[in-house]
């Protein structure tokens, strides 16, 4: 390999010269040319917007996977241009869990059943989870990494020339100052305006990549809105899955009639409906297993006679026209029509009328 020897002598002996001009500005012994004050303001900008998108891109990553091996996992199959093996999630490793036990157990028991119907909805909240991940991947950590490995890299890369232009000007300055014979001094002018021209091209080459932050800034709002789509598209599948599951499950309790052995009513709620009312106005539960004069659980559920208070005990959104959406801890009035379903009132706010479920109710007396 050929070295060309002078090269390397004018090269070190430049990166010498820029050491030493830089530690005599830091010690105070030598004048700094000072940047463009808009130049300084988009510089500032820009490292904050590196520092930020930085921290901003790694606290998603813990937020979305926060297994440490798992991301450095990812980090690797990144860096080698390699697809990661799509991996089942742990809501699907749950729900297939469930399902397999069922078979053990059998389908057809109360047990087994019902862990069928729970891990069917295991499996679709970790099939949710899994295209919220790759859609939160694709749409907002990919254009967060590309501008940290690609613009700011650029943008870092003219910035350590500009400020190698800067103390190359500044040691032309400080020869100008020092020459004495006039032919020196010609040398030193000429150096001084090669020097300065330099410098303000790559200044101005600097300053158009740096306003170019204002883009980045515009395309990361972009990449916010789809992120956080994502996130309300995933969080109200999440809570449609778990409301239906809520109803199956109510649902295969009344329709089973089977208990668990002791005085603990499985759906206290819908049992308080068909409870029946004694001669003394006291109510009957309806729970074979509960003794007499006990309550079915925390709350006494009394009998719906006609119009009364309840209190909603979670959120609830209507599925159709003919329901009635619910907030947790509203107060609303419920009554019952003859031929409806005991799982199942009219609630009425204001206005709004429709039906709601019992499950999700506390009567008041």
């Amino acid at each position: 390999m050929d070295f060309n020897v002078k090269k390397l002598a004018s090269d070190a002996g430049v990166f010498f010269t820029r050491a030493v001009q830089f530690t005599e500005e830091k010690l105070g012994q030598a004048e700094k040319t000072e940047l463009d004050p808009h130049l300084e303001n988009l510089i500032t900008r820009a490292e904050g917007t590196k520092n930020w998108t930085e921290k901003i891109l790694r606290q998603t990553e813990v937020l979305l996977q926060p297994n440490p091996s798992a991301r450095i996992e990812e980090f690797i199959y990144d860096k080698l241009d390699r697809k990661l093996p799509s991996k089942t999630t742990n809501a699907e490793l749950l729900g297939q869990h469930m399902l397999d036990a069922a078979n053990e157990f059998g389908p057809g028991t109360p047990y087994g059943a019902t862990l069928i119907t729970v891990g069917e909805y295991q499996k679709r909240l970790g099939a949710a989870e899994r295209d919220f991940l790759h859609t939160s991947a694709s749409t907002f950590l990919t254009p967060l990494r590309n501008f940290l490995e690609g613009d700011w890299r650029t943008i870092s890369k003219e910035r350590r020339l500009l400020e190698n232009r800067r103390l190359d000007l500044d040691i032309c300055k400080a020869r100008l100052k020092k020459a004495k014979q006039a032919e020196t001094k010609a040398a030193a002018e000429h150096e001084l305006r090669v020097a300065q021209t330099e410098f303000d091209r790559q200044a101005e080459v600097t300053r158009l990549l740096l306003e170019g932050i204002s883009s980045t800034h515009l395309n990361h709002l972009r990449c916010l809105h789809d992120f956080a789509e994502a996130q309300a598209t995933y969080y109200a599948q999440c809570h449609r899955f778990m409301q239906d599951l809520q109803r199956e499950l109510a649902r295969g309790n009344d329709v089973s009639g089977s208990l668990p052995s002791g005085d603990v009513c499985p759906n206290p709620v819908s049992s308080a409906f068909l409870s029946e009312t004694s001669t003394t106005g006291a109510p009957v539960s309806s729970c074979p297993n509960q003794r007499p004069g006990t309550l079915p659980m925390e709350h006494t559920q009394l009998p719906v006679t006609g119009a009364r208070k309840a209190k909603v005990l979670y959120d609830y959104d209507a599925h159709d026209g003919s329901e009635l959406s619910l907030l947790a801890d509203e107060l609303i009035t419920v009554y019952t029509v003859p031929g409806m379903d005991p799982d199942w009132l009219i609630g009425e706010r204001g206005n709004q009328k429709g039906k709601v479920p019992v499950t999700y109710l506390e009567l008041l007396s």
